[in-house]
């Protein structure tokens, strides 16, 4: 289920973790190759990404689509 980031915060391991409109929260690593997110680096970058829709893995789980 998509939701909206609307914050972030560093973890216990000082990596960096979305807030997400629907209070659950998903990491936002910057570990290439494997997930290249540079901009969760940096202050603006994590500014101009506020409001970007992330797919909610933990909404998923409360919430599945069944289908008829």
């Amino acid at each position: 289920m998509q939701q909206a980031i609307i914050g972030f915060h560093l973890d216990d391991e000082q990596h960096w973790v979305a807030d997400l409109a629907c209070s659950h929260a998903q990491h936002v690593r910057h570990n290439p190759p494997w997930q290249n997110r540079p901009w969760v680096t940096t202050e603006a970058g994590r500014k101009e990404k506020l409001g970007m829709m992330l797919e909610c893995k933990q909404c998923d789980k409360n919430f599945p689509i069944y289908s008829d």
